[in-house]
């Protein structure tokens, strides 16, 4: 039934996160949502915590959720996580007949150009944006050409191995790592915005305190 894949540095995992990977793999009657933390992301600030405590975070935020899993390949792997790589290693794993799905924010794909080979991604994997009201596509007209033909509905994605787009719509949670590591840092609570399991890694490692 294929598999969706969720990358990102979750510094630390949210609701948001969480939420939003649950809805996916129902959208598409996936079989998992594989969360995979990026060792060293291109596209982004160096993260707060290391590889290692992220990847704890991960582990202990999914641990009560059976429809997700935690990837950890880019990590074992070390230097850029670049994604392309990350879905050739996947796809070399399950074969080329399953559908294979790759999750990211419209914030993200509107500057997939800047990705390295990105060209190649529709190659190995579907590509399922998370539009958002505030954050429409917007994309630039070698993207715009590129997606030509392959706009589908998410329930079209277990047809064919690769090669769709669709846009996912869900659950909007204003919860962003940055918010958290903010009030971590002030001494603010953040009771109900991520797993408790989470919270209390967080305060026993001392983590986002300068």
């Amino acid at each position: 039934m294929g598999l969706a894949i969720f990358g990102g540095t979750f510094d630390p995992v949210h609701f948001g996160h969480l939420r939003s990977a649950v809805e996916v793999c129902q959208a598409l009657q996936v079989v998992e949502v594989r969360l995979v933390p990026a060792f060293m992301p291109v596209h982004r600030v160096a993260p707060g915590c290391s590889a290692e405590q992220r990847l704890k975070m991960l582990q202990l935020g999914i641990a009560d959720t059976a429809l997700l899993r935690v990837d950890d390949r880019e990590i074992r792997r070390g230097g850029r996580s670049y994604m392309i790589d990350t879905l050739n290693s996947i796809r070399a794993e399950i074969g080329q007949g399953e559908p294979l799905s790759l999750v990211l924010g419209a914030d993200a794909f509107n500057v997939i150009h800047e990705w390295h080979r990105w060209r190649e991604l529709l190659d190995v994997a579907h590509l399922v944006v998370l539009g958002r009201p505030d954050n429409p596509i917007d994309v630039n007209l070698d993207v715009a050409a590129w997606m030509q033909g392959c706009l589908a509905e998410a329930e079209t994605l277990q047809s064919c191995p690769a090669g769709l787009i669709c846009e996912l719509q869900l659950t909007q949670l204003a919860i962003s790592a940055t918010t958290i590591r903010h009030l971590v840092g002030a001494g603010e609570p953040i009771e109900y915005l991520l797993p408790e399991r989470v919270i209390d890694y967080i305060r026993r490692e001392a983590l986002y305190r300068d």
